[in-house]
């Protein structure tokens, strides 16, 4: 059985297109500052080399914060920069195939927009799935339409490992989310287009402290 990890409850996600212009080390610097505890790097427009040099200077820049640093799909990057682990969309690997490739100490999440594929990750033994998009945000159409509290409801109910939701969760609508029993959140545009990342992850943290 996979053991059990401790799964950050404020987990942002790359895109450099999003943070209006400011080196992308700078933004997630000021977002681990703020109080984000994990990062995922998702550059998919990037070779390996350049996901590799960024992969450094991202670590670097989080190495004072503790926070980990996991690699969207490259397990090969992700290797080479003996990152904290990988996250896997619907159609990467298994996570048990990335489990073995990358060892028992890593981190495995997995991208899922259904029950099933939810369910399909948790017996090829994710540490954490994220599921979305919960509201309508533009990174996330590609993947359909938003699916609503109550498909976010259901999986929970109905998932043993943590449970991350993503797509238009703001400091608004974070409390209706939480009531759902999701563990945490993931954001892109939330944090990294915000005027000032650091301010914003605070006060998402502040909020997923203060809501169970």
């Amino acid at each position: 059985m996979q053991m059990a990890r401790s799964i950050p409850r404020l987990y942002v996600v790359t895109d450099r297109q999003q943070t209006a212009g400011r080196p992308l080390e700078e933004v997630v610097a000021a977002a681990a500052q703020g109080g984000a505890g994990m990062i995922q790097l998702r550059e998919k427009d990037f070779t390996a080399r350049e996901l590799y040099d960024l992969g450094r200077r991202l670590q670097d820049r989080l190495k004072p914060y503790g926070i980990p640093l996991l690699i969207n799909d490259r397990l090969d990057v992700a290797q080479a920069l003996d990152a904290a682990g990988v996250h896997l969309a619907g159609h990467s690997l298994a996570p048990s195939l990335a489990r073995r490739v990358l060892g028992p100490d890593k981190l495995i999440g997995v991208s899922t927009h259904s029950l099933d594929h939810a369910r399909q990750a948790m017996r090829e033994g994710a540490d954490f799935i994220v599921f979305g998009p919960v509201f309508d945000t533009p990174s996330k159409r590609q993947y359909g339409a938003p699916q609503g509290l109550q498909r976010l409801t259901d999986i929970v109910a109905n998932i043993t490992c943590p449970v991350i939701a993503i797509g238009g969760i703001n400091t608004d609508n974070l409390p209706q989310v939480l009531q759902t029993g999701a563990h945490g959140v993931a954001m892109i545009r939330a944090v990294l287009a915000a005027s000032d990342p650091g301010e914003a992850a605070w006060q998402l943290a502040q909020q997923l402290n203060t809501i169970s």
